[in-house]
């Protein structure tokens, strides 16, 4: 509801161009010439002829679970719109679980469409583009619940993880927002929500996501809403609650009877020890306030699983000449400063690909990387830093050690000159390939071999003046 105006106002911007189904190939160039290559999937869908009437969906015959939109709580079929606010709303054919493509036969899609716009020849095309400046957004990925075995995910029915907890309470959800157990039928009587699933754990994640704590309180809260009768209890290491109006909203939970138990959860178990346990997943844990081992009987477990890095953050920082941290995300130029540029001129971040963040800091990040690029359009004219490194070509001998090494992918080799060449607009004068040099080709601007060595004289001018006296 808050997203869907905006990606709307975007379709229809005049000065927009929207590529869904799509990704980035390659980049090349600087800071108001960069050219991209964008690889745009094919979809099996002619788009000029769809209006996205949605009968080919509704009549093809083929379910798969939907395991990115429903979480796995729902299924979706072969030809499928990938959420029902879309924009575009034109659907996409997933050829792995099409009975065309397994078996050549059905094309019911294709027969029943009333404006023939289903084509199963179409295939991947590639565009390219030039470009001013770059905006990364890519996001994040959920910690994935199962690499902690110890908490039961995939192995024991009622054990669920934030993102299908979130669809099942939407209103849209495949539960119509009730909130039940694995069968589908059944109302807990008890949750237990597990914080910090793959956060500030040393062998996961040691940072915070920060979104954890409150989407916890807000499915506790749901749960009271919901089910009134249900005793509800939180597993935490501590309550981070730094936003406006967090503190509040947690002293609401505390009101509504949220039961808090400080301490990360040991172990989640269906093996029943106590009275009171049969046919109830235990949660163990131990409780610091108090200094005591508990098992807590719950009926469902919620499991608030962390934020990670995307898996291929590290080839997209490569292929835009940014850097990574260890934990995969993106490097900003500095953290306090200037948290949307990097270290490439005309390369900007923003949201969670540079940390763990919430959605408001998400939109201001946002905000503020349009605002630099409008910026920098408005200039006309961008003054760069005059750090650069040069090459002396009559000293170049091509063995190409700086092209491997410098890593903002500035010097380029000319294969006919068996030359290097450094690209101003991309070298940030960091002075790896001047260091790398084995034949001292390249000098540094401001900080040549002649002005290094002048500079020590010139320290040095008081020691020999002051031996040049005579005793």
């Amino acid at each position: 509801c808050i997203l869907t105006p905006k990606m709307v106002d975007v379709d229809q911007h005049p000065n927009i161009t929207l590529y869904s189904w799509s990704e980035v190939e390659n980049i090349s160039g600087y800071i108001g010439n960069f050219s991209v290559t964008v690889r745009k999937k094919a979809r099996y869908v002619i788009e000029e002829l769809c209006t996205g009437c949605g009968i080919c969906e509704e009549k093809c015959p083929r379910k798969v679970v939907d395991e990115v939109f429903e979480a796995g709580l729902a299924q979706r079929k072969a030809i499928y719109t990938p959420f029902p606010q879309a924009v575009p709303k034109y659907p996409v054919l997933d050829p792995p679980n099409c009975t065309y493509f397994e078996r050549g036969k059905c094309k019911a899609c294709q027969i029943l469409c009333p404006t023939g716009a289903i084509d199963f020849e179409q295939e991947d095309e590639m565009i390219e583009f030039a470009a001013g400046n770059v905006i990364l957004a890519t996001g994040y990925d959920l910690f994935d619940s199962k690499r902690i075995p110890q908490y039961g995910y995939g192995r024991l029915a009622n054990v669920f993880t934030s993102l299908e907890f979130e669809r099942m309470v939407n209103a849209s959800g495949p539960t119509a927002g009730n909130i039940v157990l694995r069968d589908g039928e059944t109302v807990p009587k008890s949750v237990a929500i597990i914080h910090c699933v793959g956060s500030r754990d040393n062998n996961y994640h040691e940072y915070c996501s920060k979104v954890c704590c409150m989407y916890s309180l807000k499915f506790a809260h749901l749960v009271h809403e919901r089910v009134p009768d249900a005793e509800v209890y939180n597993f935490y290491i501590d309550i981070r609650t730094p936003g406006k109006g967090y503190e509040e909203f947690y002293n609401r939970l505390l009101e509504e009877g949220t039961h808090f138990i400080r301490g990360r959860a040991a172990d989640v178990t269906d093996a029943a020890r106590l009275p009171g346990e049969e046919g109830k997943l235990i949660v163990q844990a131990e409780d610091t306030l108090i200094g005591k081992q508990r098992r807590v009987p719950v009926d469902m477990v919620i499991l608030s699983a962390g934020m990670e890095a995307r898996h291929d953050s590290l080839e997209v920082s490569l292929m835009f000449g940014m850097g990574c941290d260890f934990n995969g995300f993106f490097t900003e130029r500095h953290p306090k400063l200037d948290p949307v540029a990097t270290m490439t001129e005309g390369i900007f971040i923003a949201g969670a690909c540079q940390g763990p963040k919430d959605i408001p800091d998400s939109v201001a990040q946002g905000a503020a990387a349009a605002a630099r690029v409008s910026g920098l359009i408005n200039q006309g004219t961008v003054m760069m830093e005059p750090v650069r490194a040069s090459i002396n070509k009559e000293a170049c001998s091509g063995c190409r050690i700086c092209n491997d090494l410098c890593p903002y992918n500035a010097i380029v080799f000319h294969e006919d000159q068996k030359l290097s060449e450094v690209i101003t607009a991309l070298c940030q004068g960091c002075g790896t390939c001047v260091a790398a040099c084995p034949s001292s080709a390249i000098n540094g601007a401001h900080f040549t071999n002649d002005q290094v060595l002048s500079e020590i004289e010139g320290i040095l001018c008081d020691v020999r003046e002051h031996q040049a006296v005579p005793a």
